[in-house]
């Protein structure tokens, strides 16, 4: 008789190095699905098919993909199988979305946030262009290591550069375009607000 030293989850009776594989490899698909969602709705707004949407759009955007740095910034650090990042291949061009988007954004795209709230209070300016083409570069990189099968990768990637990068990049353009989100709807003039309130209600 032989005696099995293997680790197990109490909830599942399967090891525990597979069942941590397991719950990694959800977390990848569920992941993987968040960015694309943000890819979607950001290409979609930098089109320019919806400009009078496009502010609620791309914070609702930024909100869900800041969802999901959260879930990764909750969890241990993934480790790579090889120790090593593969080279998932040459990043994508993003011009064509940080130009649509600088486009749409002429006029309200710079904005000013404290660098790091904790240990300094320097002010430096910012672009949400910049920001929202650079969080799609990241999702793009890992979704192309996703696609490849190599889960894990995927998972390590978007986790490093959410603590390292989009994620500070992603809270800066949301407060800004929370600010500008909140002068549009607050600051509206009473009257104009009575008149449309007025027409619709007696078409």
């Amino acid at each position: 008789m032989t005696t099995d030293d293997t680790t197990r989850d109490t909830s599942t009776g399967e090891p525990a190095s597979t069942a941590a594989a397991d719950d990694l490899s959800g977390l990848a698909d569920l992941t993987a699905q968040e960015a694309s969602a943000y890819l979607t709705a950001v290409t979609e707004v930098a089109s320019g098919n919806s400009p009078d949407t496009a502010i609620p759009l791309l914070t609702l955007a930024l909100s869900q993909v800041l969802v999901a740095g959260a879930r990764l910034g909750a969890i241990q650090d993934v480790v790579l199988e090889e120790r090593y990042e593969a080279d998932p291949g040459p990043d994508d061009d993003p011009d064509p979305l940080r130009d649509g988007l600088a486009n749409l954004l002429a006029g309200i795209d710079d904005y000013v946030y404290v660098v790091d709230p904790v240990t300094s209070p320097e002010r430096v300016g910012g672009s949400i262009t910049n920001d929202l083409a650079d969080i799609a570069l990241a999702m793009t990189h890992g979704l192309k290591h996703y696609a490849a099968g190599r889960k894990v990768e995927a998972l390590w990637w978007w986790q490093f550069s959410y603590l390292s990068s989009w994620g500070d990049r992603a809270l800066a353009s949301m407060r800004a375009l929370h600010s500008i989100l909140s002068h549009l709807r607050l600051d509206a003039d009473e009257e104009r607000v009575a008149e449309a309130e007025f027409d619709a209600l007696h078409p």
